[in-house]
């Protein structure tokens, strides 16, 4: 099989906010460095950041501090966050906004006084969440690509990451195999440093916000090389998905968290609010515990015609309504339904992954040469993700990962020559479908969904964990006595669904295995059978490795180098320390 070969200083996987941003970054760090970015799709058209609808979290008004924002998150993130990286996030929040504005271009909401306006997400102490109406996502990478366009990278779009590859000498990494997927080629591209911005996504979910590309490719492929993940079982789900139906491809896809900030409510099937039964903050609890209470309801039969709940916004006027959210009003429009007016029958969606391969503060990774940002990562957020914390993590940390790689690669002396048993490795693995039989592939994929949703979800229990593992074990080994129909590499979806299927499996398999290794509930992880937290000063993180073939889960305590629990950050609160200087 013919190789082709492509050298460059900085290879990035990924053109959401993470590898945009580090893209940036490193060119106005050192402008003449050879930069390289590839995507599954194109340029700033895939991922998922451009799907964002509600905001960035940035503690900018009066009355809220940095302090107060870490301590959201940490709080949020029920003591499990690293706590270092969650208070750069919030402090490098600041400034990335502010170079959002006026060097990158984004027009941001303001307040009649020329301020930010920032609203209400569930949570926070703060309304803190900047935003561009309910199409910020869309907003930041348009105003991100324009800047990348200008200048002088190398871009290889419609590319897939099939493998890390390290160095024949086994001194760091020395560049990722790639496949063409316009070809249907295979080619290597050596890099000095490689970032790992490819986003994530649980898409193994029925119900799922991501799009179709992502597949956590990533994450399988950190797994693959030896790299540790933590907080795997930590699977975010937003509460409010809309639930289209069966003539709607649109079902999962997010009607955002300011809905419910605005004051909208959450009804049963028999037109009864039911949050303030769950949680004193209602409609603004958290999201594992708006998540936990619909699934609850839909659980026990209060559910509307297709299965769901209702969201109602209509007591607000539906001109209000119209004009603050007017992406989502016409989203549900498109699909027969009135968000302005009505009511929207919505469940819970597999939306975020809070667990990802263990990362340090300047984005490296403990292979010398491969950096991660964004959604690949773990540790920032712990167990639950603050709505308006996701689009921070991702620019803000892929502008670190942008200007240490560009430091890295300064005193970094040439190329790694490649450990060709590891490309071949790659190769054969990729290739293997085509040797195959043709089966139901779409068949396997759906019964990962259902799997997933019934046994490793929103509400879990040592028993359907089991259930769930030895369900993903028998699709794995089905995947691979399954192949293809069609012979031809160029622009084979089908073969590129195989592959999809293939790391969303492996992920599947580490998110199960840590789910039942870690015995308390925090989070968006519920054990019905372990209910309880338990003590906070004695948490732990899971962290996974693959060794061979077997994903090996063990509880890591966590470091409370900031503050800890029973403490708070905020001055004039009981039990504050100094304030933080990381």
């Amino acid at each position: 099989m013919r190789i082709e070969h492509h050298k460059t200083d900085i290879l990035i996987l990924g053109t959401g906010g993470a590898g945009l941003f580090a893209a940036l970054h490193a060119k106005q760090a050192n402008p003449d460095l050879d930069v390289t970015i590839a995507a599954k799709g194109l340029l700033g058209k895939c991922g998922c950041t451009r799907m964002v609808q509600g905001g960035y979290n940035v503690a900018l008004a009066p009355g809220d501090s940095v302090e107060r924002h870490f301590m959201d998150t940490i709080v949020g993130g029920k003591w499990l966050p690293r706590q270092d990286l969650a208070w750069e996030l919030c402090v490098k929040a600041v400034e990335r906004v502010r170079e959002l504005e006026n060097e990158v271009g984004c027009f941001f909401d303001r307040n009649a006084d020329g301020s930010m306006h920032q609203k209400a997400f569930a949570g926070q102490s703060f309304d803190r969440t900047v935003h561009k109406g309910d199409l910020t996502g869309i907003e930041i990478i348009n105003r991100l690509m324009e800047q990348v366009w200008a200048l002088d990278v190398t871009r290889l779009e419609e590319h897939r990451a099939i493998e890390l590859i390290p160095a024949r000498d086994g001194s760091g990494i020395a560049g990722v195999l790639m496949i063409d997927m316009r070809e249907g080629t295979y080619r290597l591209v050596q890099a000095k440093a490689v970032l790992l911005g490819t986003g994530a996504g649980p898409t193994m979910y029925l119900y799922h916000t991501p799009s179709g590309d992502k597949s956590c490719d990533g994450l399988a492929m950190a797994l693959r090389y030896g790299l540790s993940l933590r907080d795997m079982e930590m699977v975010q789900f937003h509460p409010t998905g809309l639930l289209g139906g069966p003539d709607t491809r649109m079902t999962g896809t997010v009607l955002e968290e300011g809905l419910r900030g605005a004051g909208g409510y959450l009804l049963n099937g028999a037109g009864e609010r039911f949050m303030e039964g769950y949680h004193p903050a209602g409609e603004r609890a958290t999201r594992d515990i708006v998540s936990r209470a619909i699934y609850s309801e839909m659980r026990a039969g209060r559910t509307t015609p297709m299965g769901g709940v209702f969201i109602e916004m209509a007591h607000l006027g539906p001109e209000t309504v119209s004009e603050r959210f007017p992406g989502m009003v016409k989203r549900c429009a498109d699909c027969g339904f009135d968000l302005a007016a009505g009511r929207v029958e919505v469940v819970p969606t597999a939306h975020y992954m809070m667990g990802g391969v263990e990362f340090d503060i300047d984005c490296s990774t403990a292979v010398p040469g491969l950096f991660a940002a964004g959604e690949d990562c773990g540790g920032v957020h712990g167990a639950n993700r603050l709505g308006g914390n996701g689009v921070a993590n991702s620019t803000v940390f892929g502008g670190i990962a942008g200007d240490a790689m560009a430091a890295y690669v300064a005193v970094e002396a040439g190329w790694r020559d490649a450990d060709e048993a590891a490309v071949d490795a790659g190769v054969a693995r990729a290739e293997r479908p085509f040797a195959l039989p043709a089966g139901d592939l779409g068949g396997l994929r759906e019964r990962l969904w259902q799997d997933m949703w019934d046994h490793v979800g929103v509400m879990r229990t040592a028993q359907s964990l089991q259930t769930g593992s030895a369900a993903i074990e028998r699709l794995a080994a089905a995947l691979q006595e399954t192949g293809l129909a069609d012979g031809d590499r160029a622009f084979n979806l089908t073969w590129h669904d195989w592959l999809n299927l293939d790391s969303l499996l492996t992920t599947s398999s580490v998110i199960a295995g840590a789910a039942l290794a870690r015995e308390d509930s925090r989070g968006a992880h519920f054990r019905e059978d372990h209910p309880e937290t338990g003590d906070l000063v004695s948490s732990a993180y899971t962290r996974c490795r693959l060794r061979n073939d077997t994903v090996e889960t063990e509880m890591v305590p966590v470091t409370f180098d900031l503050v800890k629990p029973g403490e708070s950050l905020i001055d004039g609160e009981a039990g504050a320390p100094p304030a933080a200087t990381a």
